[in-house]
This record gives structure tokens, C-alpha cells and sequence, in this order.
């Protein structure tokens, strides 16, 4: 992905990983990568990028209130819109199968309006972070638990922007056991092979759509800038 440096062997070695706030706002606004259909796994991210380092306060509504790390406070139209959601309906139910599953914990607060949630696990992924060094919510990077990505990637069927999500959360650079890493970052699923070449099957079954999906999403995602596809011939796979 352009102008984002991974680190060697991020997610080879390390249960962490980093996610960079400049990215997650960028994905937000681009409304050309649809959501619709989705695993959750771009929700949770989406809410994590606004949680807060350090301790803050926020007014809404003529009362002011309190957030710690791991914490953010906003409207439901705020919510409604990163989701790119229709009603809020829509955004509490995302919220509640989130919480249910054991993502977060949020609350309803000014007669229905406004939503406070906790990232749980917040502190543990981020402890080595200073808490209380200033960091917009726009800017900076944070860590979350590589399983709990990997989890929600599986919960449903992936939307475009979740596909996107799951290559950059899994792309690899300069591993010297990782064929290729070292002419640039690649994704690589862990299928233990040192290979990160794969069939539109394989990837059909990751992400729960068809392999005429995949095609079509890989395609329109090289087409836009953000991934590199390499073919091969026969059943070698991309």
C-alpha cells in the first residue's frame, strides 16, 4: 500500500499489529471500496482508530464527558457515517454483534444520540504506547491483537474494503523465509508453504464470496493503486 513502511517480519513474529490511523481515514472516506457485506472486521478497525491514547474530554450535547485510553465518544451520525450505514438501526445492530462477540462494550448515552465504547483488550496491545502522549485521532499508529483480526475476518462475508483490510494486515516485507518479501511487501495467509502465492479458491474460501468476486475485487483494487495482482499461468495462482 502506498506510502505505508511495514516492518520486517511484523506479522511473522509478533501477535500485534500495526495499523496506521492515516490509512484507516483514508479507507473511510473512500466511498469507491463498497462495505456492504462485511465480516465486521472493518467496523472493529474503524472504531479502534478512534480510540483515544490518553485520557480526554469531550462536549456533546452541553454535557461534557470523560474518555479514557481505549475509549471514544461520538454521535450516532458520526458512527453512521464512517459505517457508511443508512439508519441507526443499522449502526446499533453492528455495535451489538460486536459486543456480543466480545469486540467491544458500548453505551447509549444522551436520549439516544450519542455512543461511548471501549475497545476491549485495549491496554494489553497498546502498553507500548505512552497513554499520555498527545496523538490525533487522524495521525499516529496503534496496535491490535493479530487473532481477533484474523477472527472477524472469518465471521461472514467479506466487503471490498474488509478484503483490502485482510491483505494489508497480512502483507509481509524483507523476511528472508517469505519467497519474495524482499523485493517488496506481499501478502502472506501463513499456509507455512514460504510461498505467498495462492488460488482464487483458496481466497474465495477466506473471505466467503466466489471466485468470480475475488477476480473482480483483486482486479478493482490493482486497478485503484492499492495492491500489486501477480498471475501465473496454469494452477499456479496470484
Amino acid at each position: 500500500m502506498p506510502d505505508y513502511q511495514l516492518k520486517i517480519k511484523q506479522v511473522i513474529d509478533y501477535p500485534r499489529c500495526r495499523i496506521y490511523r492515516q490509512f484507516i481515514q483514508s479507507l473511510i472516506e473512500d466511498s469507491s471500496i463498497r462495505v456492504k457485506r462485511t465480516s465486521y472486521l472493518y467496523f472493529y478497525v474503524v472504531l479502534s482508530t478512534h480510540a483515544n491514547f490518553r485520557t480526554s474530554y469531550r462536549r456533546l450535547d452541553g454535557f461534557t464527558y470523560t474518555v479514557f485510553p481505549g475509549e471514544w465518544i461520538c454521535t450516532q451520525v458520526e458512527i453512521k457515517k464512517w459505517f457508511r450505514c443508512r439508519s441507526s438501526a443499522d449502526v446499533l445492530h453492528i455495535l451489538d454483534h460486536l459486543q456480543k462477540n466480545g469486540y467491544i462494550n458500548f453505551t447509549i448515552l444522551g436520549r439516544g444520540s450519542i455512543i461511548k465504547y471501549t475497545i476491549i483488550g485495549w491496554e494489553k496491545n497498546n502498553a507500548i504506547i505512552d497513554h499520555h502522549a498527545p496523538c490525533a485521532k487522524t495521525t499516529g499508529f496503534f496496535f491490535l491483537c493479530f487473532r481477533r483480526l484474523t477472527e472477524l475476518t472469518s465471521m461472514g462475508k467479506c466487503a471490498e474494503k474488509d478484503i483490502l483490510l485482510d491483505c494489508w494486515f497480512n502483507a509481509v516485507y524483507n523476511d528472508f523465509r517469505i519467497i519474495s518479501s524482499d523485493k517488496a511487501p506481499v501478502v502472506y495467509f501463513r499456509n507455512h508453504s514460504n510461498r505467498p502465492v495462492l488460488s482464487y479458491a483458496e481466497l474465495a474460501d477466506r473471505w466467503g464470496i466466489s471466485k468470480a468476486t475475488v477476480s473482480r475485487v483483486l482486479n478493482k483494487l490493482s486497478e485503484q493503486g492499492h495492491i500489486t495482482v501477480i498471475s501465473f499461468s496454469g494452477t499456479s495462482g496470484s
